[in-house]
């Protein structure tokens, strides 16, 4: 299988609008200018356009959000008293490629099913299947996203998306190996490198393209959930402005600015109210074909304080308490 990059997320949240108001003014994220499944209405004609009228906010209260030329790429979607990771989108290269997928997944006892043309319009994108990884998480298989070029952040941050897809999404995984064959030997992500830090925990990175990881599993103390979503940006005062926005707002900031030593990101995490942790980074590391995995032994260069396991616990807990 081949999957291209991490498409979009979907989150569950309590008030999308708090979530909206959060990805604009602190993140510089853009409200998608048509929500999925919209007319676009017709070029030329004022007031023919969505219903939503660029205000990312659909009839049934979900919020969508948009980065770069994709339509959208983080939904936030109203449940009460939840907040958390709803599903994740991978992109294929097409519908054979898609129809591939769905049988290798089931061959592999992974139940799989191809989803209808309403489906993939929710999600604007021209096909989709779905499937659950051993963490429990959904997985949304897709080809043909709906493509709108036209991002511009409230902040002017430019975001370092497009093929190298949303970011990356480090998961906690208490069935770390279950999870990592999942991910390897079934949907065909590549282990990039890992670290093991004492009591049977470890962090492993695995990538799909030339980002350096996709996705994290990240085993600590058997707790479920994510930890964090990691979006780029394209140099260190965009990730300079950023935190300033965070500290002049009084967001937490949950792990000091700091460079990690294995995909020499620099960057710092925030609570946010998507109920798991935002990093913002630039100077990812990029990989290639002829990649040879590896255990690294330091997480940091310099920084990154509260990336410890007791405070990576503290704060899980506390953002499942909220």
């Amino acid at each position: 299988m081949n999957i291209r990059s991490l498409g979009y997320i979907g989150i569950a949240a309590p008030d999308p609008a708090a979530c909206l108001d959060f990805a604009t003014r602190i993140l510089g994220l853009m409200p998608a200018r048509a929500c999925p499944g919209e007319d676009w209405g017709t070029p030329a004609i004022p007031g023919s356009g969505p219903a939503s009228a660029g205000s990312g906010t659909a009839a049934d209260g979900s919020v969508y959000l948009k980065m770069d030329d994709q339509q959208w790429r983080i939904a936030v979607h109203p449940r009460p008293g939840r907040a958390g990771l709803l599903y994740m989108g991978f992109e294929v290269a097409g519908p054979l490629e898609l129809e591939q997928a769905l049988r290798e997944l089931n061959a592999a006892g992974h139940a799989a099913h191809m989803g209808s043309a309403e489906e993939a319009a929710a999600r604007a994108v021209t096909g989709i299947g779905r499937t659950h990884d051993p963490l429990g998480n959904t997985l949304e298989l897709f080809y043909g996203p709906v493509k709108d070029r036209k991002f511009a952040s409230p902040h002017g941050t430019r975001f370092v998306a497009g093929e190298l897809g949303l970011g990356h999404i480090n998961l906690m995984a208490p069935l770390l190996p279950e999870a990592r064959d999942f991910y390897v030997r079934t949907l065909g992500f590549r282990l990039t490198d890992f670290i093991r830090f004492g009591g049977g925990n470890s962090a492993n990175f695995f990538h799909c393209n030339a980002r350096h990881h996709s996705v994290g599993l990240l085993k600590v103390a058997d707790i479920p959930g994510v930890h964090h979503l990691m979006l780029e940006v394209d140099g260190i005062d965009q990730v300079g402005q950023c935190l300033e926005r965070v500290e002049a707002a009084g967001v937490q900031v949950t792990s000091t600015l700091g460079r990690h030593a294995n995909d020499r990101m620099l960057s710092f995490y925030m609570a946010s109210p998507f109920g798991f942790e935002v990093e913002i980074g630039c100077e990812g590391m990029r990989v290639g074909s002829d990649w040879t995995p590896c255990e690294f032994v330091e997480g940091d260069v310099w920084g990154h304080r509260g990336l410890d396991p007791e405070t990576i616990q503290r704060n899980l807990a506390a953002m499942a308490g909220g």
